[in-house]
This record gives C-alpha cells, sequence and structure tokens, in this order.
C-alpha cells in the first residue's frame, strides 16, 4: 500500500488525540482543581487556621494600643514603634512576626495532608479511578496549598490594615529610604509584600508536598514538613554556615524591606524567586518519582 493512501473512515490514527479528548481531560482537570480548593476551603480546619493567623495583627495591635509605654525606635519587632504613628505599619510588623513560626506551621498542616491525608482517610484510590492521573493530582494538591499560601498572607495584610485603622492614625507612610509615600501607595506595597511572602512559601510547601508522598499518616507528615522549617532557619542563622545560607529556602523570607524603598529594589524578589522555582523543581520532581512508583492501597 503506498505511503500516501488515505485510510477508511472507519480506521483511526491511534497516534492521533482527538480535540474532544483532549477537552475533556481539560475540563476534569479544572472540575478536580475546583474541587480540591472547595473541600480546603470548607473545612473547620482551614478556616482555624486562618482566623487565628488573622488574630496576629489584631492582638499586636491591641496590645499597642493598651500599653502606656512607648517604643524606642529600634525596640522589638522591625516597624513596632513606628504603629501609633501610622496604623499601616500593623500589616508590616504582623507579617514580620508571623513568618517565622505561624505561616510555616499552617503551611505545613496544608502540605502535610495533601496526599497522606487523602491516603488516611482511604479516598486516594478512588481520586486516582477518575480520569485525573497521579500527576494531574499532584499539581492539583500543590495548587491548594499555594492558594492557602496566598490567604494566610493576604489575611495578615488585610487585618492588619483594617485593625490599624481602626485603632491608630493613618497617613502617609515614610519608607526606609525616608521617602514619603502616600496610603494608596502603602496599600499597594502590602499586597506586593504578601506576594513576596507568598512565593517565599512556595519552595516550602513542595517540601510538604514531597513528604506527603512518603507516608499514609497526615500527622507525621504534617510534623516533618514544620520540623524542616525550624531547621532550615537555625542553619540559616549559625555564621559558621554563611556558604550555605544562600541555598536555603528560608533565607529570603524576610527580604522583602527593598519593597520598602524608594525607588523599589526588586533584585530579592528575583532572587527568591528563582530559589524558589528550583526548590519546586527539585522536590516536585521527587514528589512526582516517589507517588508514581506508590503502591496505593487505600
Amino acid at each position: 500500500m503506498s505511503s500516501n493512501s488515505v485510510a477508511s473512515p472507519g480506521m483511526s490514527n491511534p497516534r492521533v488525540t482527538s480535540p474532544g479528548a483532549s477537552s475533556r481531560r481539560r475540563s476534569a482537570g479544572l472540575a478536580l482543581l475546583g474541587s480540591e480548593l472547595t473541600v480546603l476551603f470548607r473545612r473547620r480546619r482551614t478556616w482555624a487556621m486562618l482566623v487565628a493567623i488573622a488574630l496576629i495583627p489584631i492582638l499586636l495591635a491591641v496590645a499597642v494600643r493598651l500599653s502606656s509605654e512607648s517604643l524606642a525606635p529600634g525596640e522589638g519587632p522591625p516597624f513596632l514603634d513606628r504603629v501609633t504613628q501610622n496604623g499601616l505599619f500593623v500589616a508590616f510588623t504582623a507579617m514580620i512576626v508571623a513568618i517565622p513560626l505561624f505561616l510555616p506551621l499552617t503551611i505545613g498542616v496544608v502540605a502535610g495532608d495533601t496526599i497522606a491525608g487523602e491516603a488516611g482517610l482511604g479516598t486516594l484510590r478512588y481520586l486516582l479511578v477518575a480520569p485525573a492521573g497521579r500527576v494531574r493530582l499532584l499539581l492539583v494538591k500543590y495548587a491548594g496549598v499555594a492558594a492557602f499560601c496566598l490567604a494566610g498572607t493576604l489575611t495578615l495584610t488585610v487585618v492588619g490594615s483594617l485593625i490599624g485603622a481602626a485603632l491608630f492614625p493613618v497617613g502617609p507612610v515614610t519608607l526606609l529610604s525616608g521617602d514619603t509615600i502616600s496610603v494608596t501607595d502603602s496599600l499597594l506595597r502590602s499586597l506586593l509584600i504578601s506576594l513576596y511572602v507568598t512565593v517565599s512559601l512556595l519552595g516550602f510547601g513542595a517540601i510538604g508536598l514531597f513528604i506527603s508522598t512518603l507516608t499514609d499518616v497526615p500527622v507525621g507528615a504534617m510534623a516533618a514538613t514544620v520540623v524542616v522549617s525550624v531547621v532550615a532557619q537555625i542553619l540559616d542563622v549559625l555564621p559558621q554556615l554563611a556558604w550555605l545560607h544562600p541555598w536555603l529556602f528560608s533565607h529570603y523570607w524576610l527580604g522583602f524591606a527593598d519593597l520598602l524603598r524608594q525607588p523599589m529594589d526588586l533584585g530579592s524578589f528575583g532572587s527568591n524567586a528563582l530559589l524558589q522555582l528550583g526548590y519546586i523543581a527539585v522536590f516536585g520532581a521527587l514528589a512526582y518519582g516517589r507517588f508514581s512508583t506508590k503502591d496505593i492501597l487505600s
């Protein structure tokens, strides 16, 4: 038969993917993502963690408001001495307070529960029966972690700005460079800081996803993920390991100070994003390697 011959109408070319099949797979992926986000943000545990995050700026602002002592410049967490002069600094201070412990703790819970939680509940094999596939399921689970990272940082920013405006005067903000910007510009920079911190936590979320593929016990995966965060931050303050610091996923977590200068220096933002992409690639590949060969018994 000539190579130019045309196949009969009844024959199908197995190498050609029909547009309908591609569309169905895309729809299935979007449905799975929507289901994951719905389940995540309908859980009482998720809202309890977001409420706990929201309490950080509230307690901080109330404590400063009720205090009769004025802080000297540089005393306490950064920007705390400026809160009484401008309530917008509540959001900045709360972010600095939450980054070392509270945000990693909540994200460790969400990331550690991604795969291990489904295995523990016995629902993982049912998810894989659907036309999702293991790769797509991993991507959807990681998207849920990223969504929670964004929700946590935005909660800090929004609640901090609102409680600051309610308890303290609000006006133009003096940046670290000495320049003064308007309230609107200050709020925009607060949103940029939220985005910066969200990006900073994505590598940590990928580590949690990988750890979650190693066990069927979600509590163990959560605890191990949080411990990794603590260890990384301890290593980051040891001067003997200065050569290692730029490679630690937590190294740039507090590097958003450059966004509070005029003009903004986005160099640290780019370095941070590149580092987090590296962690996402490495631990995403490890999660895939583990999950693709894992026997799903539950």
